[in-house]
């Protein structure tokens, strides 16, 4: 069967329901094989439909309790909430000197095992920076497409930098938790700036307190215009949302202001409030139209990112491995800087597919 037939197949399975054909279709996508290209095009008009939810923070914060806790809680439902269904992408980090991962966050979440609304993947990261996998956008596309009505992202853990998860979720909850540094290394730029949420868990542990106070401090000093945050306001008792708009009909005008939580995700608390706050986030995102305005800005950085990669792979099969290993000798030798000797490839390879030039005619075009 060819890659497009049985890439049309396992579309068609997946969309009935068949689990198997989803976990089939996971691996194709994490291999990139051309199953899952064709795959992941019949899919795509049937994706839009789930809630995407990033969680990330430090390594020991507790990411994987707190993902299987809310897990918990979105199945159960409650009285102003239907239980819906989950599926949950945990991307561990790969060896970066055997490739190897241990991909051991479905061991923490085994007492969701057996519910049939329940999905659990897990990626490596293999070498991807940003703390999630080149596949998790694709990956979580086939599992928006499978019916699933939240997706919840577990990101690798690993520290400061890792933000690649607002470009992919419509709501990224940042996770502290006391005790894995002190005041300046809680209000360090980058991760903090991603958070939508901010969630200290363990808060039952010592330092709590003290967590919570330099989190706040960090919140009430972050640029509103930046990060669309409100300043200190947010923490006077006010509830997480919009502010109202400035006439009928208009937009709403207010910022979002991040709110600032503390759970202890082992024995369910301040579970109610996370998710009271997840859903206020969900209606200010439709409600400003903030949640287009995200998601396009996510596809023209998936995009980019895409046609980066094209293009790289093009240049590196016109050029040769040879004018590669030609420029690579230059720059070690420094005969000229890396620099130059990437404008050098790319001026090669623009030649080398001009008209006239012997590596063949753009397309759309033939030869006279």
């Amino acid at each position: 069967m060819s890659g497009l037939a049985s890439g049309a197949a396992l579309a068609a399975a997946v969309r009935a329901g068949e689990r198997r054909a989803l976990a089939r279709l996971l691996t194709q996508v994490e291999n990139g094989t051309p199953t899952a290209q064709a795959a992941l095009a019949a899919l795509y008009p049937f994706t839009g439909g789930a809630w995407i939810i990033g969680l990330t923070g430090p390594p020991g914060s507790g990411k994987s309790s707190l993902v299987n806790a809310l897990a918990r809680q979105l199945r159960q439902g409650a009285p102003e909430r239907p239980a819906v269904s989950v599926a949950i992408v945990a991307v561990d980090p790969s060896s970066p000197f055997t490739g190897g991962a241990i991909l051991g966050d479905r061991i923490r979440m085994r007492d969701l095992a057996g519910d049939p609304g329940v999905f659990i993947r897990s990626l490596a990261s293999r070498g991807s920076l940003g703390g999630l996998a080149r596949a998790t956008a694709d990956i979580v596309r086939v599992l928006d497409a499978a019916g699933y009505d939240v997706i919840l992202i577990e990101t690798v853990g690993a520290g400061q930098s890792e933000v690649e998860i607002a470009r992919t979720a419509h709501t990224t909850i940042v996770i502290e938790a006391p005790g894995l540094g002190d005041d300046v290394q809680a209000i360090k730029a980058g991760l903090l700036e991603a958070a939508d949420i901010l969630v200290v868990n363990k808060a039952d542990q010592p330092g709590a307190d003290a967590a919570l106070k330099a989190l706040r401090a960090a919140l009430n000093l972050a640029h509103p215009a930046a990060r669309r945050w409100a300043a200190a306001d947010a923490y006077a008792g006010a509830q997480p949302g919009p502010r109202a708009p400035a006439e009928p009909g208009a937009p709403p005008t207010g910022l979002w202001r991040t709110p600032l939580l503390a759970t202890v995700a082992p024995e369910g608390k301040g579970l109610d409030e996370l998710l009271a706050a997840l859903d206020a986030h969900r209606a200010y995102l439709q409600a400003s139209g903030e949640l287009e305005r995200r998601q396009r800005e996510q596809l023209a950085h998936e995009l980019t990112a895409r046609l980066r990669d094209q293009l790289l792979a093009a240049l590196l099969a016109q050029v040769g491995p040879e004018a590669l290993a030609a420029a690579l000798d230059q720059v070690a030798a420094r005969v000229c800087d890396p620099g130059a000797a990437a404008w050098a490839l790319a001026e090669q390879w623009r030649a080398a597919r001009a008209p006239g030039a012997g590596g063949g005619a753009p397309s759309g075009e033939q030869s006279g």
